[in-house]
């Protein structure tokens, strides 16, 4: 199925909320947990689970839901992800990505790691504008959506050292130059990092790290008093 015809897919407003249920969770998820998400019955989310499986936008395997084991534990219920592949559509017919590369090529054989980065952060600040610095993570998180990171909170806000609990981060699911950054991932994660303290700003009650992790992105959000500052 090509880009246009899987994007098409969508069109249903049932097929998107189901397919932006499942990767919201960032997780597998099972067709009861769908269908009560999306307030269908169980048969109708199957239905358009699997046909987002044929468009390519979702992927299916299977696992006991319940953890357990052996005799008893129940068969194996159909989960759901989404596929890493991207879809695109571009009418008339462009090709960004080839540029970027090429750029990204260039700009790491010819050692511009220090430029690349003082142009992402100024991008950054250009963004934000005249306004303050980021106010806190829920701020940051609105910020971070708009922008399609698809942000998610880690931990407690009122967690950290004083609870014996891990301080809220925010984790984001999704990196805008994935395609990039898997191919010069030390130039592109450097951008993006210095992007997002532009964005933030670096004197305010946020800061943005890295801390990478398979299959998100390489930058976490934070408070800043959480490393001792």
């Amino acid at each position: 199925m090509d880009d246009i015809e899987a994007i098409a897919a969508l069109q249903d407003p049932v097929r998107r909320r189901l397919y932006e249920f499942v990767v919201g969770q960032g997780r597998e998820v099972g067709r009861n947990e769908a269908a009560e998400a999306a307030g269908i019955a169980r048969t109708l989310a199957a239905h358009h689970l699997d046909r987002l499986v044929e468009a390519g936008l979702l992927e299916s395997g299977s696992r006991r839901l319940t953890g357990r084991s052996g005799p008893g534990a129940g068969r194996p219920a159909k989960v759901y992800t989404r596929v890493q592949a991207e879809r695109t559509v571009s009418l008339p017919a462009r090709d960004y990505r080839t540029a970027a590369e090429l750029l990204a090529e260039a700009a790491e054989q010819a050692g511009l790691d220090a430029g690349l980065t003082a142009a992402a952060r100024r991008r950054g600040e250009s963004l934000r504008g005249s306004t303050a610095p980021c106010g806190g993570l829920e701020e940051a998180m609105e910020m971070l959506a708009a922008r399609g990171y698809e942000p998610r909170l880690e931990g407690d806000e009122g967690s950290g050292e004083a609870s014996g609990a891990a301080a809220p981060v925010l984790r984001m699911r999704n990196c805008p130059f994935h395609a990039v950054a898997e191919r010069f991932p030390p130039l592109v994660c450097g951008m993006n990092l210095a992007l997002l303290e532009g964005l933030l700003g670096t004197d305010g009650p946020v800061r943005a790290r890295m801390d990478a992790r398979p299959g998100e992105c390489c930058v976490v959000v934070e408070n800043s008093k959480n490393n001792g500052d």
